[in-house]
């Protein structure tokens, strides 16, 4: 009989006895790894070869989580690709280096290292204090570089904004004192469109320039919005805008509003983001200064304050790893068909366990979600 190799590469790892040849283990993700645009090139197609990534390290059994890891630090690459490529070609037409110290953050879920497929761009800039009389030059540098360095990302496949959440517009591009001042501004009302804009910066990490500046954006934020008790309940107030993809007895319930199809559950929007949200306001209640979803879980299943045993902050962990392992599951599979990289899923098509398992998912979101806002509301430490 002859025997067929198993199809998972690690399948090979013994396949060469004492030798411990591993060549053959590394074939497919060093022939990934070859075919990258080498880093000094334009950054035009960039985001193609990220799909061939996937598919490989789908090949190694990466689960989501960790291959969300793994597109997260390849976007940061290729910001700091095309900021470098756009200060080459500023310093080429005569702007000159920076004149002021900068850093330019990464926002949502790259911030938090949940990056899946079908991005688009969320990033901030952070200038260093500088006198008045000096704007005009140096504000007038950095939207140069801003507006280059978006560009080009969306030439590389990650599209710009839509809700102009860049760099390259003046909200989103300040002095540090600016960004404090922006915060003490917006926490002073209970409204809901400043609520939305604080919760995107809330999520955020450096990748080009002076991390010292993020640093001390994260000590305002720490500082100013979780005293701020009437807009911190217009947050919880506000996760009641994300209602898991569940019915009042329990059943799985899709999403009414622009479902592309009958039965159609939006991953993201009915789960993910609920999850994620609720995690965001109780580490600022509680202060822990984590980005991703994974350690702020963590950290607070350390925390007696944050009301979160150990054992439901690990339970949360996985639900998350569930919902981000479906999600990448439908994109690849959307995009296998030549259609958007989107979070919908078609609950009638779902297997007796995975809908089993979805339910449950969204009843620990859906009581997390609940004890978060009570945590905020009663003022609890």
């Amino acid at each position: 009989m002859r025997w067929v190799h198993r199809s998972s590469p690690w399948c090979r790892l013994f396949e060469h006895g004492q030798t411990r040849d591993v060549s053959a283990l590394l074939a497919p993700l060093n022939d990934v790894l070859d075919a990258a645009p080498p880093v000094e090139s334009p950054l035009h197609n960039a985001y193609q070869w990220q799909q061939h990534l996937v598919e490989t390290l789908v090949r190694y059994e990466l689960p989501a989580w960790r291959i969300s890891q793994l597109i997260s630090d390849h976007n940061a690459l290729l910001h700091r690709q095309a900021i470098t490529l756009s200060l080459d070609e500023m310093q080429s037409q005569g702007w000159g280096a920076p004149p002021a110290d900068y850093c330019v953050l990464i926002l949502g879920s790259g911030a938090r290292d949940e990056s899946l497929l079908g991005p688009d761009q969320d990033n901030a800039l952070i200038i260093d204090d500088y006198p008045d009389s000096r704007h005009r030059e140096i504000d007038g540098y950095f939207q140069a570089l801003s507006e280059r360095f978006t560009g080009r990302l969306d030439e590389a496949g990650i599209p710009l904004c839509q809700g102009h959440v860049m760099a390259r517009w003046p909200m989103w591009r300040k002095r540090l004192g600016e960004w404090r001042t922006q915060l003490e501004l917006w926490t002073q009302e209970r409204r809901v469109k400043r609520v939305q804009q604080t919760n995107i910066l809330l999520d955020f990490t450096p990748v080009v320039g002076e991390t010292r500046l993020a640093r001390a954006l994260l000590q305002s934020v720490a500082d100013i919005v979780p005293k701020r008790s009437l807009f911190m309940d217009e947050m919880a107030a506000l996760l009641d805008e994300l209602p898991v993809a569940l019915d009042r007895f329990g059943r799985l319930k899709g999403s009414i509003k622009e479902a592309p199809f009958s039965g159609a559950i939006d991953l993201k929007h009915q789960g993910l983001m609920p999850l994620v949200s609720a995690v965001r306001l109780l580490s600022l209640h509680t202060g822990v200064r984590e980005v991703s979803t994974r350690k702020r879980l963590q950290e607070l299943g350390e925390h007696s304050a944050s009301g979160v045993a150990r054992d439901q902050a690990e339970g949360l962990v996985a639900t998350l790893e569930r919902l981000q392992q479906l999600t990448l599951d439908q994109q690849r599979h959307n995009l296998s068909l030549g259609q958007v990289a989107d979070g919908w899923v078609d609950s009638a098509k779902l297997r007796d366990d995975q809908t089993h398992m979805l339910k449950y998912d969204f009843q620990q979101i859906r009581k997390f979600v609940s004890h978060a806002q009570s945590r905020v509301r009663s003022g609890a430490p």
